[in-house]
């Protein structure tokens, strides 16, 4: 049995600001159901060690690192049989709200210190030196947050094999010179082709140059981040490793997201009987305030930023009103998306209904509820929404880039028979346009449409293919390492 160790900076259910939770929630679990011993290592929030008390929790080991003291909490995934450890340092962890930002939306001052504890601590444990039985053989890094573990694990010729999975190139956790000097970090990692980046410290860089295996979360988000539009300057060094470089498209939690079984629905419909859908729409209008009067139903969940695509949107909804469709939206972001969507929202009430912040529920209602999902991401990794909108029939509209351009298939490409959602290529708001008003033009045709659904219905968006790639990864590593792993 092999045993990983997954470090992340959230978890869903016990700390979500997007689809890194999700997925760290549903690989770690679909790899123990293939019989690896995968334990997850978190940050301790006040959140997460909440919901894990609630669970049951138990201190594993106490050591200090940088003056700070840190308590190893084990405890287990909630619903699962997955142990999480959490890394319990109040000073640098125990602050409500969000992971990484204060209210104000301004990043910690000490996030480079608190990640960066948060990777020695994951090496601790990676070389046997945290005071526990179990060491890993794989070490599963995840964005920028984790990206420091694999440099501190370099320099051991028996340290365990590593991943590093890029979920948003983005992120990358740049800071100044000052701070590399500040955190203690050997001079000699102060290289272009190491840690330093254009001046700067890039915490992605340690995953990037120091993994034995890189991966992202679609093959063409793989693809597109070797490109300079959407390498973020680091797209030279990812071509350099392309040979380690592979994109692994993410499921999704066919458990959680399920029409026949949604926790959330009042009612629940399948595949081979879609008329309770119907249903879901009439109780989703009610629930946001919206006149029920027959028109199509258009829904967008996600950040209220520019990656979503915000600024098409809000260009494509004037017309698209006037056309009589409405909006159901959830999400949270920038005041200038919020401000022009909240005044839509007030100019028309039986139309465009807005709700600021995250409802999990509320999120399950809407993906049921309406009729087309929207999706006008400049550029998506991967991207979760198309698939449970795919899973309950509700026919996405996307911009074919990364992960969206390989889930989601136009019948103008693919023929109505494998057709399942219609995406736009050119990156404006004109093409955006007219691909919305395609798939409402297929909407008055029922058979046309119906067909959609059903393909969408009968894909496979589970982690199990994924965890099965994610597991060959893991043994090439292994079969590739001369040293053997402490154990």
């Amino acid at each position: 049995m092999t045993r990983v160790l997954f470090a992340t900076s959230e978890v869903y259910p016990l700390v979500k600001t997007g689809g890194l939770a999700d997925v760290s929630a549903s690989l770690p679990e679909a790899l123990c159901r293939l019989g690896y011993d995968v334990n997850i290592l978190l940050p301790g929030y006040p959140s997460a060690m909440a919901a894990a008390s609630r669970t049951g929790t138990s201190p594993l080991a106490q050591f200090s690192i940088d003056g700070f003291k840190v308590t190893l909490v084990e405890s287990r995934l909630p619903g699962t049989a997955v142990t999480i450890w959490l890394v319990d340092c109040p000073q640098l962890f125990g602050r409500e709200g969000n992971p990484y930002q204060n209210d104000q939306g301004e990043d910690w001052p000490d996030n480079a210190q608190r990640f960066k504890l948060f990777a020695e601590v994951g090496a601790r444990i990676a070389m046997g030196q945290a005071g526990l039985a179990w060491c890993p053989e794989i070490v599963h890094c995840n964005d920028w947050q984790s990206a420091l573990l694999p440099v501190f694990l370099q320099a051991y010729p028996e340290r365990p094999g590593t991943v590093f999975t890029i979920h948003n190139l983005a992120y990358q956790g740049l800071f100044p010179q000052t701070t590399f000097a500040a955190l203690g970090l050997p001079e000699t990692l102060w290289r272009y082709d190491q840690l330093e980046f254009h001046g700067q410290l890039s915490f992605i860089k340690g995953g990037l140059v120091f993994s034995d295996r890189i991966t992202t979360v679609s093959p063409g988000y793989a693809e597109e981040i070797q490109t300079p539009e959407l390498g973020y300057g680091l797209d030279g060094l990812l071509r350099y490793r392309r040979p380690q470089l592979s994109g692994i498209l993410n499921g999704i939690d066919t458990r959680t997201w399920n029409p026949e079984d949604d926790q959330y629905l009042d009612r629940h419909y399948g595949r081979d009987h879609l008329k309770n859908k119907r249903l879901c729409q009439t109780a989703l209008l009610q629930t946001m305030g919206l006149a029920a009067n027959g028109a199509a139903l258009l829904g967008f969940i996600g950040r209220l930023v520019e990656q979503k695509g915000l600024d098409w949107l809000l260009s494509v909804m004037p017309p698209l009103l006037e056309r009589g469709c409405q909006f159901a939206i959830l999400g949270s972001g920038e005041a200038r998306f919020e401000a022009p969507l909240k005044e839509l929202a007030r100019k028309w009430p039986a139309h465009v209904s807005l709700k600021i912040g995250y409802d999990e529920a509320l999120a399950h209602r809407i993906t049921a509820g309406c009729d087309l999902f929207l999706m006008p991401s400049r550029f998506e990794p991967c991207g979760l929404n198309q698939m449970y909108s795919l899973r309950y029939g509700t026919i996405p509209v996307v911009h074919a880039v990364g992960g969206l351009r390989d889930t989601v298939f136009d019948p103008a490409d693919t023929g109505i028979d494998h057709a399942n959602g219609f995406c736009f290529k050119s990156p404006d708001p004109v093409s955006f346009l007219e691909a919305v008003e395609r798939a409402l033009d297929c909407h008055k045709n029922r058979k046309a449409w119906r067909r959609l659904q059903e393909n969408g219905m009968a894909g496979d968006y589970s982690w199990t293919q994924s965890a099965v790639h994610y597991g060959e990864l893991y043994q090439g590593i292994l079969a590739e390492r001369q040293t053997p792993i402490k154990t």
